[in-house]
């Protein structure tokens, strides 16, 4: 499994684990996908501390095209890292499964074991759940927010769609990877996407879109194939492995 752990980190931490704008979502609409579904079991919440020992699959990466600055590990709980943990999802290996309650992505593998990645969600009234898929990815996306927010934000108007979008790079609010959601060969407007917004891992802060630590979406996105089919939770009912 190539999961990139720091060598020599107190062993609590390898336990445990493994934009820019306050608009950060990428859609407007409280659509929610066709299929009925419930939600993960949750973890025991673990405190963030101000002495957290930052890993190295949080550092700085300045091989990028826009050199991503390391992550400030202090603004997320240590439950919400990336870590390898066992499936509970019940998905065979090769899903997403977003359990938008316990604001986890789960990316399960063979074994029996799933990648974990805390992430941000949307706002209550643009949640949404269902199957569907990943259509395609993108490195350093163009972000056109829909005309819906536009016309809600008149100040986007200047990264509308017919205007081509806001430019890639550290504020652009898809941050460094973009994989985009597909259902029935049409686009649902929703993303799993990076920001730099620490702070925002853990919280309902989004239009809809699932947000990851930009080091975290990258590694997803070396992970995921095009076609890869996922499923969004929103019940808090769901008992693991069930």
């Amino acid at each position: 499994m190539n999961e990139s752990i720091s060598k020599g980190l107190p062993r609590r931490s390898v336990l445990i684990g493994l934009a820019g704008l306050a608009l950060a979502g990428c859609n407007s609409r409280s659509r929610v996908l066709s299929s009925p579904v419930v939600s993960l079991a949750h973890s025991v919440p673990l405190p963030s501390s101000s002495l957290a020992v930052r890993p190295a699959m949080y550092d700085a990466m300045p091989g990028e095209r826009f050199p991503i600055p390391a992550v400030d590990v202090t603004q997320v709980e240590e439950r919400f890292w990336r870590t390898t943990v066992d499936n509970p999802t019940g998905e065979a290996p090769g899903t997403l499964v977003v359990d938008t309650p316990a604001k986890y992505l789960y990316f399960t593998i063979p074994g029996g074991l799933a990648v974990r990645y805390g992430i941000g969600v949307g706002r209550e009234g643009f949640a949404w759940s269902g199957r569907a898929k990943v259509q395609y990815k993108r490195e350093w996306p163009r972000w056109t927010p829909p005309n819906e927010m536009v016309a809600r934000q008149p100040e986007l108007e200047p990264y509308s769609i017919a205007n081509g979008g806001m430019e890639p790079g550290l504020k652009n609010p898809l941050g460094a990877r973009a994989l985009y959601i597909f259902q029935d060969g049409r686009d649902t407007l929703y993303r799993l996407h990076g920001t730099p917004e620490a702070w925002s891992i853990g919280k309902a802060v989004s239009s809809g879109c699932i947000r990851l630590l930009n080091q975290d979406v990258i590694d997803l996105y070396e992970r995921v194939p095009d076609g890869t089919p996922i499923r969004v939770i929103q019940d808090t009912s769901f008992q693991a492995a069930a």
